[in-house]
């Protein structure tokens, strides 16, 4: 009966994944999906007239009124207080991962992995617990949870971590080389160590790492007369 299945709510914007996770889930008996959404603006407005227990999410879902990633599952969780969260997602690294384990999303599933793994996600995160894909759970195991803050500081040199804070707020690899009176090459090179070891590939997630750790915010506080001084053409 439909009252002791578990009401599920999909969102994606890659249409053939939206269709590939609806026919994964279907003849589930445990499972009734109750809507799909392309984006966080029709999640949202399908999540405030039809109830629901379970959002399974993609991480990126850029076009919506309410965000993607962790802005749009924060909302969720203070909006929906009895929602239960499932994150599907391609982007398998350290930093997406330790985003979504310290919001406390019950359920992760990387799409490297078979969608069949949504169904443990599901009834784990339903009932309060959790449950990790094999490539997400790898990840996960590799993050050293005793010295990782929600920074980047536990990971990365200091150096490293300079040129992420600077990088992230903006500056040119030509500014900061010039600000940290280090070569040009010197900083590339530092910049790609430190993707490396937070096991992002792209600088849109780097960007999005960034802005989800506060290391933006933080950098603007403490070197706003330095990004002025730059601005105005005077050296560094």
């Amino acid at each position: 009966m439909d009252e002791f299945k578990i009401k599920v709510m999909l969102a994606d914007d890659h249409p053939g994944m939206l269709a590939g996770v609806q026919h994964a889930l279907a003849e589930v008996a445990t499972i009734s999906l109750v809507g799909a959404a392309a984006n966080s603006t029709e999640l949202v407005a399908l999540l405030d007239r039809v109830p629901c227990d379970v959002v399974v999410s993609d991480y990126s879902m850029p076009a919506g009124d309410f965000g993607d990633g962790a802005s749009l599952f924060g909302l969720l969780q203070r909006r929906y207080p009895q929602l239960k969260l499932v994150v599907l997602t391609m982007l398998d690294n350290a930093a997406v991962m330790h985003t979504l384990v310290t919001l406390g999303i019950g359920g992760i599933v990387s799409k490297s992995d078979a969608l069949a793994h949504l169904i443990p996600a599901i009834h784990a995160a339903h009932t309060g617990g959790k449950y990790y894909s094999p490539s997400a759970n790898k990840v996960i195991q590799s993050i050293d949870w005793n010295r990782r803050g929600r920074n980047a500081e536990s990971v990365l040199s200091q150096r490293e971590s300079e040129v992420v804070r600077l990088y992230a707020s903006g500056f040119t690899i030509n500014e900061i080389a010039e600000r940290l009176h280090r070569s040009k090459k010197t900083i590339s090179t530092q910049k790609a160590k430190a993707m490396e070891k937070l096991g992002i590939e792209r600088e849109v997630d780097l960007f999005r790492y960034a802005m989800e750790n506060g290391l933006t915010a933080t950098l603007a506080e403490e070197s706003a007369p330095a990004g002025q001084e730059q601005a105005s053409g005077t050296p560094g």
